[in-house]
């Protein structure tokens, strides 16, 4: 039960949470057998993960008039957060939540308090976080954030390919005789060194202002799931993978043994992607052949490569 919690977490995107005069990082996952949650400063990450029985012993603490089994509580929960992490960034102007928070604490512990109403009667809920273990930030924040870096830097290698196959194509209308009918659109051809040189010293200032994590939120949650998806998939791959192994190791066979033995490929989670081929359908002719004679050669290495 904690296991599918846990994986419930991962595949959450993170949530920007104004309280107060602070900014937080946050995600959650509720189901009918506890709820887990991870939230951050940028500073530090806290975490609290409890199951039915906590949840009935601190409802029951926290709220004396109202009687419920767990799975109420952890539906009400629900869905107070639900609409909180759906759209955090313009939760105040789309999605009004009926719930207030609010915090204190520090390094050791965080204590994040939720006032709202249940079956008409007020309910009230705090979230006891302590600091997350270095593997949870691991797997919720370096391994994740490292993936969604190697996926962009895939989708700039083949959005430069797909430029230098443009500039080709341009090339051998204008060598055919076509002009451009409107001098505006005119551009230049793609020289990938020139273009990073001038995104580092023009672009990297600006992308590289974290903020308090707003922008974060905002733009690359898809691909922050996404990331963890791969992951779990990968994960599960490896578990199924060494469960055929352990079956196998009953063989009396030594082979087997041999097999145990041998490491683990590891799975990519960003495949490495060549530069397409320019090939035209109706290539004819000696101009398009010294095209394609030009579209193979070996690409500039530049700040990604």
């Amino acid at each position: 039960m904690m296991e599918e919690l846990e994986q419930g977490l991962l595949m959450q995107p993170w949530a920007w949470l104004q309280l107060a005069e602070n900014s937080f990082l946050a995600k959650a996952s509720v189901t009918k057998h506890g709820y887990a949650l991870l939230i951050s400063d940028l500073h530090q990450v806290w975490h609290e993960q409890v199951d039915t029985l906590v949840v009935s012993q601190r409802a029951k603490e926290l709220n004396k008039r109202l009687t419920a089994p767990p799975a109420a509580f952890l539906r009400h929960l629900d869905e107070v957060l639900r609409p909180l992490f759906k759209d955090s960034a313009h939760q105040d102007a789309v999605h009004p939540s009926k719930a207030t928070f609010s915090y204190d604490g520090g390094e050791e512990v965080l204590i994040l308090r939720l006032q709202s109403e249940l079956s008409g009667l007020p309910f009230n809920w705090h979230f006891h976080c302590i600091p997350a273990s270095s593997s949870m930030v691991s797997q919720h924040l370096i391994c994740p954030l490292m993936g969604v870096s190697l996926a962009l830097q895939s989708h700039v290698r083949e959005l430069a390919a797909l430029l230098r196959m443009k500039d080709l194509e341009i090339q051998a209308y204008q060598e055919s005789g076509a002009v451009l009918s409107r001098s505006r659109l005119k551009t230049e051809p793609f020289e990938e060194n020139s273009f990073l040189e001038q995104f580092m010293v023009e672009k990297l200032p600006e992308a590289c202002a974290i903020g308090d994590g707003k922008l974060f939120a905002m733009n690359l949650q898809s691909l922050y799931v996404a990331v963890t998806k791969q992951q779990i998939q990968a994960r599960q791959k490896q578990k199924g993978s060494g469960e055929i192994q352990t079956s196998s190791s009953t063989s009396p066979r030594g082979t087997d043994n041999q097999l145990l033995n041998q490491p683990e490929q590891p799975i990519s989670h960003t495949p490495t992607l060549s530069e397409p081929e320019y090939e035209p359908v109706a290539a004819s002719g000696p101009i398009h052949r010294a095209q394609l004679v030009k579209s193979k050669r070996k690409k500039p290495r530049g700040l990604f490569s």
